[in-house]
């Protein structure tokens, strides 16, 4: 370069150079420091960790996190995008790789499997070794895993489940089941040869837990797989159990151990004393619980994620040596399956206020609490919007960006509005709604709105996008959204919380949790 130039360059670069007397008063520059030092005088918590709280966001990837952050700023009047969820404040964070050993992209039986017993599996079996094909149950019981759970009740920790699915779901049932079909929920479900040879289905073995003094508390939905078929469901008349062994399990959970009780609805939970209960059951749905949406409308009432796993901590704080509790928020997974990302970010909302509970329950000098999933969605979040963009609506930019648009509502090459959530495959490809396939109880989480292609995209320029059962557009039309097999978040806080770092195979994190607990001995194959 001419040194003319050279010496007129650098005049010209003078002003623009970093000076930290300038830099006072920008918050950005301020807050980023703050946030430096904040995180530098964290220390780790000794261990070792006297509970565990497992939280599980059933499909929550990372554009699920980001795009609930800004949902639930927006809600209260802020742009969102500088809102931080719970678990977001989380000392450390770490990722996880979600493969099964015969799948790429996973399901949640073989996924919490790995979580829950160290090793990972193939898809569709809960808590048996990769060897055990699918409904092999001859297989199964000569290679179970044994989980963390199980292992918490041996050494004397009481124990929980919660979850907004089914108590007998894929995610709940790997924690204390085995069974080489994640769909064997009820007896109904089995096998005629695993039936007759009188396996245990996934409910029977919950009721039939051997270890220690059993699980403390569940909570969750799925009455029918407890109780005998006929039997009349107490809030759906027109419903029947689904058992065909003529059993009621949800009665022989009472009768069972002393102490015990069985609930089905919010005011049933809400008058349980905690200091006289030692073990709880409570089904508050036949099959999966309400979207926490569509839960103000229950007709008998149901208790939210976050106020189940209040009551769980209630009853598990009592116990001298400790706890091990898992809180699964399900139905996220299910949201997301419906192509429907109002209610598969609520739900994850919900999971924020039900972190937030058990922070404050608990002394964060004695309880690791650990927030991931076990597989995310094909959810994507993209279209350079402008800042503070309803996180659920159509595109508007600000200014002219890199994607060369002008200011004001975008628009694709065809000329029509495009939002700026969507997925790359489900039931939205024509921009459908499901109300119409809603239902007047449950909204399904497969095929809800699916209909036939049709060709190019629709016009959303008259569609409210923001409405709750506005089913995003995918790109590949399919009954029913896919998972995804890229990595998914781990964060973790209290004793043991520096073990959750960096990119880990997904059997790392109950090994993690075992380390945080300081158990020393090897993991022992569960009595069967």
């Amino acid at each position: 370069m001419n040194r003319r130039w050279l010496c007129a360059a650098v005049a010209l670069a003078g002003p623009w150079v970093a000076d930290p007397v300038l830099a006072a008063g920008n918050a950005w520059l301020e807050a980023g420091r703050a946030a430096a030092r904040e995180t530098r005088a964290q220390q780790d918590v000794p261990g070792p960790a006297r509970n565990v709280i497992l939280f599980l966001g059933d499909g929550m990837g990372i554009t699920t996190v980001t795009a609930a952050r800004i949902l639930e700023g927006q809600r209260r009047g802020e742009s969102g995008e500088e809102n931080v969820l719970a678990f977001e404040s989380f000392p450390y964070t770490a990722f996880s790789k979600v493969y099964s050993t015969d799948s790429q992209t996973p399901e949640s039986a073989g996924t919490m499997t790995a979580i829950v017993t160290g090793a990972k599996t193939s898809s569709a079996v809960l808590s048996v070794d990769e060897t055990v094909r699918r409904g092999d149950f001859e297989a199964a019981a000569g290679h179970a895993l044994a989980t963390i759970l199980e292992q918490a009740e041996q050494h004397g920790l009481a124990t929980g489940i919660v979850t907004t699915a089914t108590v007998t779901h894929a995610t709940p049932g790997a924690t204390y089941a085995h069974s080489p079909d994640r769909d064997w929920e009820n007896d109904a479900r089995l096998s005629d040869a695993a039936r007759a040879a009188g396996f245990p289905d996934i409910a029977r073995q919950l009721l039939e837990f051997p270890h220690g003094d059993g699980i403390e508390v569940v909570l969750g939905g799925g009455r029918a797989s407890f109780r005998p078929a006929g039997a009349v469901d107490p809030e759906y008349p027109a419903q029947k159990g689904a058992r065909l062994d003529g059993r009621d399990l949800s009665e022989e959970w009472t009768k069972r151990r002393p102490r015990s009780a069985y609930v089905w609805s919010r005011e049933q939970l809400d008058a349980i004393d905690p200091a006289a209960t030692d073990h709880l059951l409570g089904l508050f749905e036949v099959s999966y619980m309400q979207f926490e949406t569509d839960r103000p409308r229950d007709s008998a009432g149901e208790p939210s994620l976050s106020q189940m796993t209040a009551k769980a901590i209630d009853l598990l704080a009592r116990a001298p040596h400790g706890f091990f509790l898992m809180v699964e928020a399900g139905r996220i997974d299910h949201g997301h399956h419906a192509g429907n990302a109002y209610r598969a970010l609520g739900e994850t909302i919900e999971l924020s206020n039900a972190v937030r509970v058990a922070l404050a329950k608990t002394d964060p000098k004695q309880t690791l609490v650990v927030v991931t999933a076990d597989h995310g969605h094909v959810f994507t979040f993209g279209g350079y919007a402008k800042r503070g963009n309803d996180i659920l609506g159509k595109v508007v930019q600000a200014k002219e960006n890199e994607g060369g648009g002008p200011a004001g509502p975008a628009r694709d090459a065809t000329g029509l509005p495009y939002t700026t959530l969507g997925y790359l495959n489900g039931p939205g490809y024509t921009g459908a709604s499901a109300e119409q396939a809603e239902g007047p109880k449950h909204f399904p989480h497969r095929g809800a709105g699916y209909r036939a292609a049709t060709k190019g995209r629709p016009d959303l320029g008259a569609v409210d996008t923001t409405a709750q059962s506005y089913l995003q557009e995918a790109t590949v039309p399919l009954p029913s959204e896919t998972h995804s097999g890229e990595d998914v978040p781990v964060y973790a806080t209290g004793p043991g919380a520096e073990l959750f770092r960096g990119v880990r195979e997904q059997n790392y994190l109950y090994h993690a949790m075992v380390e945080a607990l300081g158990w020393n001995a090897a993991p022992s194959q569960p009595a069967r």
